[in-house]
């Protein structure tokens, strides 16, 4: 990246913050996307955790690394990880790149490929780019919970407890 792209992109991430998160997704958005994390739930033994950033931290932009990077470290941050049938999965949204990305544990990670997700991306990105935030993660919630209640259907009956939080972890 040269220098001018790069100092662009410094300053689009430190000019954002929580304020500008609050504003593309509103209190009564994080309860619906937690309602609808929550009633996914039910369906598959999975975990899906959605976390919300408005910009990368300094040490990041400093390196110049990737949204990508950024939501494999909140996926471990998260304890997305740390579910009992390696099943959770991290939506994870960058504002100031307007970027999507899916983070699946390896027990899913197995059953889906590459091209799946990459399915799943491309149906929601419209959504994104054209700033319609909470439509884009309910989507996402939405593919992921398909997916999961194909590979981890929730066993009738069966004790299915809540691993993580179904809020929205916004920063």
């Amino acid at each position: 990246m040269n220098k001018g792209n790069r100092l662009t992109r410094i300053v689009k991430h430190r000019w954002m913050d929580e304020s500008d998160v609050r504003r593309a997704l509103d209190e009564a958005a994080l309860q619906r996307i937690e309602q609808r994390v929550a009633a996914s739930e039910k369906r598959h033994s999975g975990e899906i955790r959605v976390c919300v950033e408005a910009g990368l931290p300094w040490s990041y932009l400093w390196r110049d690394a990737t949204a990508r990077e950024r939501a494999v470290t909140m996926f471990g941050k998260l304890r997305v990880w740390d579910t009992e049938a390696n099943n959770g999965v991290l939506i994870y949204l960058l504002l100031a790149e307007r970027c999507i990305e899916i983070v699946a544990d390896r027990g899913l990670a197995r059953c889906v490929d590459a091209a799946q997700w990459q399915k799943v991306l491309d149906g929601m990105r419209a959504a994104f780019h054209e700033g319609r935030f909470e439509d884009g993660l309910n989507q996402a919630v939405d593919a992921v919970d398909a997916l999961l209640a194909q590979h981890f259907p929730a066993a009738p009956g069966a004790h299915n407890p809540n691993e993580l939080p179904d809020r929205p972890w916004v920063r």
